[in-house]
């Protein structure tokens, strides 16, 4: 069966969602849609990428005209979302015209917003891809692929109750190997704090080369991660990819603890976005999103490493990996 592609590889399109709907983002709507728009920039310039913008209301594809229109590399898609979370309600797409779909409910129940669970379909009719349905559920941000049939997940998001009730392991490797081509699957615990997702591997471990891993290093006294960022490291370095290489474990300076309204937002680096030509880092804190870009620069020498403010899109959940869905060449 044909595997997953690694992020690295090359692509023919980026899905990227826009914040349409007013109600909410209330107050950090016009701040998320600037931090949207500067990525779709970036995406389509030094990026390298043909961007699909996808609106998800009247209002944002108004907006997205205003901010965007004409943009060489950008071309608008009005849709219908919740939200623009593509990366886990848009469909995994394993090559040109071939992709695969998957059950939405809401990150566990949590956010059931209409029209979220259409997007995959709506994203497979305008790229031209046959979607293989699957009756279970999954996220594009719970699971990271090196190109090569290794996957990288937590069990606090695959195996909750609030998913898939009764998966263990075994049952979610065997699902996995049937879908996404998987031949081994790499098991990290728990994710960030006060994540929605339950602990979304795109916040905290990604492939970034093969046998390589980027997982984050606490920073700063109180880093409310800490604990989880080394368990996943200790993890790691005892593991072997689907080959039978044993991992390179590369450490990059987290955030820090970033203040939220209820405690520490889940502010990642780990969740940067590959595309064709550049690395795209989101940013909250000065010094420290300047040493993140620094040790990306050094493992991805062939591409511009690229830091953007996301502190307005976070208010929403998430950043830039979780906003887009690669669709391969």
């Amino acid at each position: 069966m044909t595997v997953v592609p690694a992020e690295w590889a090359p692509h023919r399109a980026m899905w990227l969602g826009f914040p349409s709907h007013a109600d909410l983002w209330e107050d950090d709507l016009a701040a998320a849609q600037a931090e949207v728009a500067a990525l779709a920039q970036a995406l389509a310039g030094p990026g390298g990428e043909q961007v699909k913008l996808m609106t998800g209301h009247p209002d944002g594809e108004a907006a997205a005209r205003q901010m965007l229109g004409g943009v060489p590399g950008v071309e608008i898609a009005p849709g219908r979302f919740g939200d623009i979370w593509l990366r886990d309600t848009g469909p995994i797409f394993f090559g040109p015209g071939q992709a695969a779909a998957f059950r939405f409910n809401g990150w566990g129940g949590k956010y059931a917003l209409e029209h979220d669970d259409t997007v995959a379909a709506q994203i497979g009719e305008a790229a031209g891809a046959a979607l293989e349905a699957h009756n279970f559920i999954l996220e594009g941000g719970a699971v990271d692929h090196d190109g090569e049939g290794t996957v990288l997940t937590t069990g606090q998001c695959l195996l909750n109750p609030n998913r898939n009730p009764g998966w263990t392991e075994a049952v979610a490797e065997t699902a996995l190997a049937r879908s996404l081509g998987a031949k081994k699957v790499l098991w990290l615990g728990e994710g960030l704090r006060n994540d929605h997702t339950d602990g979304h591997v795109d916040n905290l471990a990604r492939f970034v080369a093969p046998a390589t891993v980027a997982c984050p290093v606490a920073w700063g006294r109180g880093d409310p991660n800490a604990e989880a960022y080394d368990d996943a490291a200790r993890r790691l370095a005892g593991m072997t990819d689907a080959l039978g290489r044993p991992l390179k474990v590369v450490r990059i300076p987290s955030p820090g603890w970033i203040d939220g309204d209820d405690g520490p937002v889940p502010a990642s680096h780990m969740n940067f976005l590959i595309a064709n030509k550049a690395v795209i880092v989101p940013i909250y804190a000065p010094q420290p999103g300047e040493f993140a870009v620094g040790v990306l620069k050094q493992l991805f020498p062939d591409r511009e490493v690229i830091g953007l403010p996301s502190s307005a899109i976070l208010t929403g959940g998430g950043s830039f990996h979780c906003i887009t869905q690669q669709e391969p060449a």
